[in-house]
């Protein structure tokens, strides 16, 4: 922790000028600089932006006047411009860019911030201030979002600690820093255990199914390592991979599923186990200072669930129709190799291919049909913004003057129905060995009426990049996961709220998954269908009667698909929901793993979880801890308002306006659910949700 008079001292040597974080960008909106950042920019910036910070919070904890909103919260909201200028950038191309150099400077910098959040939210001073205010908060003479504002600080800080003892706080402190510190650690490991765990073919014969595009990919990420003439199948973050789909050869199809499933667990340098058992014990042992009897407990307290009981409740709720659903599944796969002569049990790495020959016998088409009509950039221009521009008024622009961090990233100014300007939204949707796996969205430059910033917002993808020259081919999937990226997207762009901690995405974890998957909708809804799905060749309309079968076959595998997702929040839940003695040794994580699942009625061989223990970015790098339940926490508000827009007449401004103003606007700045009653009107209900899975309650089975 940097101790105030150091911070002073540091303050008054300003940031040398010609680095880009000294002040705010001059670009549109505040883009960053990108074209000027250089990686030497980055631990000055930091060491600057903690000091000026730290400085400002000195200060303010100091103030010579009695606390007031003005003088003590609205102080701290403008606080720390500089560190969060190089945070944003530094953090998100951490995730989507990184190098070496970026991940050791990384490494350092996770226990340092841990301790200057810490030097903040454990000032006694401070808090006084803050707590003051709390308790004065009716007489104030407020509006609502000040309020809110008051609110969240104080949980803020309680949360973290700011009423324990002396003693305690400095555990607290280095408890903080060692988690930090882990959690880095294991997030930089499992970047480099997907490079290393990428299969490598040498015949192309055993790539027998690949159709020709992959078969290009795979021959290009090859290239790409040094390997000319052979064939790479680089991973993607979760447990299977979309190349089982095709492979005709059962021998490659095991190795790839076994690839994937074994990433963290070799032994050697990317080796995860001791880290997240690590990271586990560290966090029960927090929760417990905290007065918390595990972590799960800590964090539902601050979510909409509240409780683990109520986690716990819904997720058994939908378990046994669930697997019971993919026990169903897998008897017709076992049916399908039969019929081909095949002497074999249905193994996980048999169910992607044998699932799509299932679904091309019922419903007469395959995924191959589908990917000539999505193709990258009429889906994102004509498809995913289309239905925003019907829906909510928006247009957006090209621009391609404005710098970008990696020549694949696209920027687009977005503008207000009225013409007024609304914010930029870059595209980074191909996959490269410097970015993590998956798909997220996060902003450059948060919106807040109080620093005059309107939002800059990324969506990430990891869609395999073709050779030059070929086109981009999405998977049904791929164009779901642009559709539901710019859901979150929205939701940042919209934000109108005044005060940096309540703007976008501030909203409870089990929450912020909600809009993201109402936005899904569009993607299959005819209107928007009907634009954007077109022959890459021929601009000829997706035929109708493939549109048809491709809705029909929307239920179809659902219980794969939820037993695959419900083992993965359950496994969360099992990791978070013990007290550090109850947290296994490293080499005992397998075990655990398998005891959890099979506890909780998902441990089903052919259904493996969505994501192990050892790749679990979710929960041990990211903020999903004893927090994966979300998704399906928020598609039942998902399912009631997808429910609620055809109730409405769809794609209407009306409906996309009632939305925005209602919800999508609003950011943290009003109660999660109070902002779902208001638009949905009336309380959450399962029943939609149920029957998009094709599952019945528990009790109705």
């Amino acid at each position: 922790m940097l101790a105030s008079a150091q911070a002073v001292e540091i303050n008054s040597k300003s940031l040398p000028a010609s680095n880009p974080f000294a002040r705010a960008s001059m670009l549109p909106y505040q883009l960053p600089p990108f074209d000027q950042i250089k990686d030497s920019d980055y631990a000055p910036a930091f060491a600057h932006g903690m000091a000026e910070q730290r400085a400002e919070i000195v200060a303010i904890a100091n103030h010579p006047a009695p606390p007031g909103f003005d003088n003590t919260l609205v102080a701290m909201e403008r606080s720390g411009r500089l560190l969060d200028r190089a945070s944003l950038v530094f953090f998100n191309l951490g995730s989507s860019n990184t190098n070496a150099a970026m991940q050791k400077l990384e490494a350092q910098l996770a226990p340092q911030l841990a301790a200057h959040r810490d030097a903040i939210l454990l000032d006694d001073k401070l808090f006084a201030r803050v707590d003051a205010l709390y308790r004065q908060r009716a007489t104030l003479d407020l509006n609502p979002e000040q309020l809110r504002l008051i609110e969240r600080h104080h949980t803020n800080f309680v949360r973290a600690g700011a009423r324990l003892p002396a003693a305690d706080k400095d555990k607290l402190r280095a408890l903080n820093a060692r988690i930090a510190a882990a959690q880095t650690a294991y997030e930089q490991r499992l970047l480099e255990a997907g490079n290393q765990g990428a299969l490598v073919i040498e015949d192309v014969r055993q790539l027998d199914g690949l159709a020709p595009d992959a078969l290009a990919v795979a021959a290009e990420a090859a290239k790409m390592r040094g390997l000319t003439g052979k064939y790479v199948i680089a991973l993607q973050n979760t447990t299977s991979q979309p190349a089982l789909t095709d492979l005709n050869d059962r021998v490659v199809r095991e190795r790839l599923l076994a690839a994937s499933m074994q990433r963290g667990l070799r032994d050697g340098a990317t080796d995860e186990r001791a880290l997240i058992t690590g990271i586990a014990r560290l966090r029960a042992e927090r929760a417990r200072l905290l007065g918390y009897p595990n972590h799960a407990a800590y964090a539902l307290e601050d979510s909409t669930a509240k409780t683990s009981a109520a986690v716990n409740a819904m997720l058994g709720k939908l378990a046994p129709p669930a697997v019971a659903n993919a026990r169903r599944e897998a008897a017709d796969l076992q049916q399908a190799i039969q019929a081909e002569g095949g002497k074999f049990q249905l193994g996980a790495a048999d169910w992607a291919h044998y699932a799509e020959k299932v679904r091309q016998q019922r419903y007469a088409f395959d995924e191959s049909q589908m990917r000539p009509y999505f193709e990258m950039q009429r889906v994102l221009e004509d498809g995913v913004f289309y239905a925003a521009t019907r829906l909510y008024g928006i247009t957006f622009k090209r621009r391609t003057d404005l710098p970008v961090y990696h020549p694949d990233v696209q920027v687009y100014e977005v503008f207000n129905a009225d013409g007024s300007k609304l914010g930029l939204f870059l595209a980074d949707y191909y996959a490269r060995p410097s970015k993590r796996g998956g798909a997220w969205m996060n902003n450059y430059v948060d919106q807040s009426h109080l620093l005059g910033t309107r939002p800059v917002v990324v969506n990430n993808l990891n869609v395999p990049k073709p050779p030059a020259g070929q086109p981009t081919l999405l998977s049904f999937d791929e164009v779901n996961t642009a559709f539901h990226e710019f859901g979150h997207a929205l939701h940042g762009l919209f934000s109108d709220v005044t005060y940096p901690l309540l703007s976008g995405t501030n909203v409870p974890r089990d929450f912020v998954e909600y809009p993201s998957q109402v936005n899904e909708m569009w993607a299959t809804w005819p209107e928007v269908l009907t634009h954007y799905a077109r022959h890459y060749q021929t601009g000829a309309p997706m035929p109708q009667a493939l549109v048809d079968k491709v809705l029909a076959a929307q239920k179809f595998n659902q219980g794969y698909a939820t037993t695959e997702y419900l083992a993965a929040a359950l496994l969360d839940q099992a990791w978070h929901q013990i007290g550090p003695a109850q947290v296994p040794q490293a080499a005992q994580a397998e075990a655990f793993e398998h005891a959890a699942l099979q506890r909780a009625g998902v441990a089903f061989d052919p259904v493996p979880p969505r994501y192990r223990s050892t790749y679990f970015a979710h929960i041990f790098g990211g903020g999903y801890a004893a927090g994966y339940y979300s998704y399906i926490w928020s598609e039942v508000l998902d399912a009631d308002s997808v429910d609620w827009f055809r109730r409405h007449g769809g794609l209407r401004r009306e409906n996309g306006d009632a939305f925005r103003n209602k919800l999508l606007s609003k950011g943290g700045s009003v109660d999660a659910m109070t902002l779902f009653r208001d638009f949905y009107g009336a309380a959450p209900d399962i029943k939609p949700l149920l029957e998009r899975r094709g599952l019945v309650a528990a009790s109705d089975t």
